[in-house]
């Protein structure tokens, strides 16, 4: 048993973070995916974990980084998105407000990493050094240029990185993967120090973000990133057949324009003719923390009158998903255990002591 006197901050913290261990790991490779399926999990923020029937894994802006951790310092950098955004100096109060629930330095195989954009909350610099050092050395890395300048810069491979743009195809075994446009405007707004981009019209999305629709064995899976609503949506229902649609989801302060509402989340679900939206992003950060009951109320609300085909659900970080297995769920419950509850005797002072 230890003692108090041989406990320190360093045998805390490896004692206690990540705080589901290596649990989901253990989990996410010992799942077997039925044929017909897919496996995903969400990861915390928009990050995705997605496993296929024929066992391939494909990791999409996976993060496991922190937010503000100290109030010491009073105004954010110059170039941030949020003071460019704005107008704003003070420290923006965006606490973690989910836990880590993945171990990156235990992920044992991976057959592509990718990254929607380059904001510190979408490509990991643990995770990279994780999967160069316990994973294949043909694993990609793939993403917009301005991501694989982050990879690049933190000692990736050149030969291991791939810049893609919208209307690039990538097949990885049995997963296609399109590169779909994004519409992420908080990443237009993000600039480099001291550029000043007032009255300039901006050209270089593609550069900055893209989005991916995932076409597996089971269906077809489209992550958005960090995008906004959009018109476009309607154009990319009509050229795929969607499945599932994530939308990042979250309360936007006073003066912000940063996340999807609850009626963006709605009408993209609607315009893509998706089968079911899952909110995502509204965990993370402690100040545009959202309810997703705000989705469900919206929804039932509108699904009647508008004749809603789709409907969403409603998931928990660390949770798994299965399409189309799990379909007409609308709610995430962790497993509840205690299956083999009365299989052997119990040890209680009689029979009905509870």
């Amino acid at each position: 048993m230890p003692k108090v006197n041989d406990v320190t901050r360093e045998s805390w913290i490896l004692g206690a973070f990540p705080e589901w261990g290596t649990w989901l790991n253990e989990e996410i490779d010992n799942e077997v995916v039925k044929p017909g399926n897919l496996a995903m999990w969400w990861l915390g923020c928009v990050g995705l974990w997605m496993k296929t029937e024929n066992d391939t894994n494909i990791a999409i802006d996976l993060w496991f980084g922190n937010g503000k951790r100290t109030q010491k310092v009073a105004e954010m950098l110059p170039y941030h998105q949020m003071r460019n955004m704005m107008g704003v100096k003070a420290l923006q109060p965006n606490l973690r407000g989910a836990p880590i629930v993945y171990d990156p330095f235990a992920v044992t195989k991976c057959d592509a990493v990718l990254s929607t954009h380059y904001h510190n909350d979408h490509i990991d610099l643990f995770f990279a050094a994780a999967v160069l050092k316990n994973c294949k050395d043909d694993v990609p890395f793939i993403g917009p240029l301005e991501s694989v300048k982050k990879w690049l810069a933190w000692g990736v491979p050149e030969e291991r990185c791939r810049v893609v743009k919208p209307g690039d195809v990538i097949q990885i075994k049995d997963v296609k993967i399109h590169v779909l446009d994004s519409y992420d405007r908080t990443c237009l707004v993000t600039t480099e120090v001291n550029e000043n981009i007032s009255g300039i019209c901006p050209s270089n999305m593609d550069d900055k973000a893209v989005n991916y629709l995932f076409e597996t064995p089971a269906g077809n899976i489209y992550h958005t990133g960090d995008s906004h609503y959009s018109i476009c949506y309607a154009e990319i229902g009509k050229k795929y057949d969607i499945d599932v649609v994530f939308g990042s989801y979250g309360e936007n302060p006073v003066g912000c324009q940063d996340k999807m509402t609850s009626v963006d989340i709605c009408r993209m679900a609607e315009a893509c003719n998706a089968k079911v939206v899952i909110p995502l992003h509204y965990d993370v950060w402690t100040n545009m923390k959202a309810d997703p009951e705000e989705i469900m109320m919206i929804y039932n609300f509108k699904k009647d009158v508008l004749k809603y085909k789709f409907h969403p659900f409603i998931w928990d970080v660390g949770g798994k998903y299965i399409w189309p297995q799990d379909k007409d769920l609308l709610k995430f419950h962790y497993r509840r255990g205690f299956e083999d509850c009365f299989t052997e005797e119990r040890n209680v002072p009689f029979k009905s002591i509870l």
